[in-house]
């Protein structure tokens, strides 16, 4: 078994492909720097992720597969699935040495499971514009605190800057304590420090002391609403959780008591 140990990043992924092609010798297994190594193995090459290297090798995809297929190979990347990274350098692999583009073969179980992947990070994506639920901070600032399976936030950072452009904004997804703050100008990527964490990201809801005054005369109301529109004799519990899965409820402000 020949091991492979990189730096967790897609440009990890791109720079193992260059350096098995220069040393042919290709990997069974990919393993992030802090996985520990199995019991038995033939060797191991630690890879040292090398943008220039991993732009030649972009730059090879680039002539054998199509803009949305490269795309969707990026965006899998942000579905943290423990097999995507051997999946992504087999694909790779497949897509350099193939007479023509490989995308549609899913036939191949890379392909098919990748298209899988990708599908799962997109509709992540979806329903974080869904159901993501600003709040009003003090300072004038949209809140909202997040929470995706998948790391989709970075794809949704678009669709929230051109919907509301004209106010300020923080994003932040409190799994992977990260966010994006958007200035009425420009979005940048931000994050807190821990006291901050734990004083207003455990359950993801504005404090008291740091929402606008109006705020929460506005939650009261969408939640009026809410059991306004919603009509008993037709209630279905289980097509509810189908449309609006329970991991999302607790940040919802209309499944707040």
């Amino acid at each position: 078994m020949n091991i492979f140990r990189f730096d967790h990043t897609f440009d990890g992924v791109l720079t193992a492909v260059f350096d098995a092609y220069f040393r042919r010798t290709f990997p069974d297994v990919l393993l992030s720097e802090t996985e520990p190594l199995p019991l038995f193995y033939d060797d191991v090459f630690t890879v040292v992720t090398d943008t220039a290297k991993a732009e030649r090798v972009w730059r090879g995809l680039q002539k054998k597969l199509s803009p949305s297929a490269l795309t969707a190979l990026m965006e899998c990347w942000l579905g943290e699935e423990s097999e995507t990274p051997i999946r992504l350098f087999r694909y790779i692999r497949k897509a350099i040495d193939a007479p023509r583009s490989i995308e549609t073969n899913f036939a191949d179980p890379d392909v098919l499971e990748l298209s899988r992947t990708w599908k799962r990070v997109d509709w992540e994506r979806m329903r974080m514009m869904q159901f993501l639920r600003f709040q009003k901070a003090a300072d004038g600032t949209y809140f909202a605190a997040v929470e995706p399976e998948k790391n989709a936030l970075p794809l949704a950072v678009a669709h929230f800057r051109d919907r509301f452009a004209d106010q300020r904004w923080l994003i932040y997804d409190i799994r992977r304590d990260y966010g994006f703050y958007y200035d009425l100008h420009e979005v940048r990527q931000v994050t807190f420090d821990e006291n901050t964490r734990a004083k207003h990201l455990v359950t993801g809801m504005l404090s008291g002391d740091l929402m606008d005054k109006d705020e929460r005369l506005f939650q009261q109301l969408w939640k009026t609403y809410f059991k306004a529109i919603c009509i008993k004799e037709r209630m279905n519990p289980r097509k509810q959780r189908q449309d609006m899965p329970v991991r999302y409820w607790r940040l919802l402000t209309e499944k707040q008591e």
